[in-house]
């Protein structure tokens, strides 16, 4: 139980613990923003297609 919170207090001190929440918060925000371009750009396709369509039919 000694090496267990001896690794902990090691973790605890380290600076990898903050660096890690660093990346991985800056990775959720990246992802955000590309799901939100995608959307959009997804909507954008589907109106153009829809306008392309009825002019053909």
């Amino acid at each position: 139980m000694t090496k267990f919170a001896n690794s902990v207090k090691k973790f605890m001190v380290s600076e990898d613990g903050p660096t890690a929440v660093e990346y991985a918060v800056m990775l959720a925000l990246i992802i955000v923003v590309c799901l939100a371009a995608v959307s959009t750009i997804g909507t954008r396709a589907n109106d153009k297609f829809t306008a392309v369509g009825g002019y053909l039919t």
